[in-house]
């Protein structure tokens, strides 16, 4: 590992964090671990690998490596799946409490919330997460609530928050704050610098960068949360596959390098899209009219690589788009090297309030010509 006491920039982080120690003949990378348990006599010491529910070393790397990249005092905590690292954070709401949540966020997120109401007793209150006015409002409305959820920026919708602004009005009534990071990555947003309680990351998307895992991460702070949620984890049988995790450092090593150009690429094409004729909205913070830039570009180290479009015609010309690429995936997800796009209201479960002619583009890392033909001519034929 490099010297702690140098500060590296993130870039860096992502190629040299989690490295074996050096020595004549170590391996260059981690290996992979696979065994479900390991030799233990006796009472188990804090730390000791006997069973791989409870802990085994393939996690390590990458749950340090992105700990560093996050800023945080502890390592990550992986989990089988972005939703595994989710219901951890909202197992946080006691049975009764409130979360405020985006009335824009990951679909599953929203039903899981809407289902702990059921389950649990768990009051839901929806939120303009960008009006950081309604969000202060809705964290004490009757009694405080237990938790807020934060997207920034929001999916779909690309909404950004007031990070700072809503720490504090939610840490003055009592509430815990939870970011979920996966749109803006570490290398863009970094919440503990705000003083968020708890990040969670789809790790599927960009962290792991090339859609061949599931896996999600929790991080927190506080050793007490920390501790809470590595319980979670455990208890619920909440794990990840080692090759998995193996998979996801690998795929880590690149994050800077693909989001630099991904974003790159994001902002010419949403400039490009917005002077179409056949585009009426285009969403993304790196425009200078999009609501979100101003806030963007004060708390933020970029703009992101997704990009909302709503081409003229509705629902069915946006279908017609999506049918029409040739280049571009039409499939759900996001955060791969390869472009994607999809009409995000095809899911029942999306939003009401998401346009039905909302198109969600992931922007891999592609040419940025070849992207833009194809969706120029895509956009020329569902226009007729």
């Amino acid at each position: 590992m490099p010297d702690p006491s140098l500060p590296l920039d993130p870039s860096t982080v992502v190629v040299t964090g989690g490295r074996p120690a050096r020595s004549p003949g170590a391996p260059v990378n981690p290996p992979v671990v696979l065994s479900s348990t390991f030799v233990s006599t006796g009472v188990p010491h804090a730390g000791e690998l006997f069973y791989g529910r409870n802990d085994t070393p393939t996690w390590h790397p990458f749950e340090v490596t992105l700990g560093a990249l996050e800023t945080s005092a502890h390592p990550a905590l992986v989990f089988g799946s972005g939703m595994a690292a989710i219901a951890a954070a909202l197992s946080l709401v006691p049975p009764g409490g409130r979360v405020v949540l985006p009335r824009h966020a990951y679909g599953v997120t929203l039903a899981y919330a809407h289902d702990l109401t059921v389950r649990s007793g768990i009051e839901v209150s929806l939120v303009d997460i960008a009006d950081t006015a309604a969000v202060t409002a809705a964290l004490h409305d009757g009694r405080a609530a237990a938790l807020l959820w934060i997207e920034s920026p929001t999916n779909p919708m690309l909404e950004i928050a007031d990070l700072p602004a809503l720490v504090a009005a939610a840490h003055a009534v009592g509430s815990l704050v939870v970011v979920d990071n996966t749109f803006a990555t570490p290398l863009v947003q970094r919440p503990f610098e705000h003083g968020v309680d708890v990040v969670v990351h789809s790790v599927t998307k960009y962290l792991a960068g090339h859609s061949d895992v599931v896996l999600g991460a929790a991080l927190a702070d506080d050793p007490d949360l920390h501790a809470r949620l590595h319980a979670y984890r455990t208890l619920h049988g909440s794990i990840a596959g080692p090759f998995e995790v193996w998979l996801a450092l690998r795929g880590l090593r690149t994050l800077a390098l693909r989001v630099a150009r991904s974003q790159a690429t994001a902002a010419e094409l949403a400039r490009r899209l917005s002077e179409h004729p056949a585009v009426l909205e285009v969403r993304h913070p790196s425009l200078p009219a999009d609501p979100g830039h101003a806030r963007a570009s004060a708390l933020m180290d970029g703009y992101g690589s997704i990009v909302g479009v709503r081409p003229r015609g509705g629902a069915d010309a946006a279908d017609a788009v999506v049918g029409a690429v040739r280049l571009w995936l039409p499939a759900t997800s996001l955060g791969g090297v390869e472009s994607t796009l999809e009409r995000r209201r095809r899911f029942a479960t999306e939003s009401p309030t998401v346009p039905a002619d909302l198109i969600r583009l992931s922007v891999g890392i592609e040419d940025v010509e070849d992207l833009w033909s194809d969706l120029e001519q895509a956009l020329t034929r569902s226009a007729g």
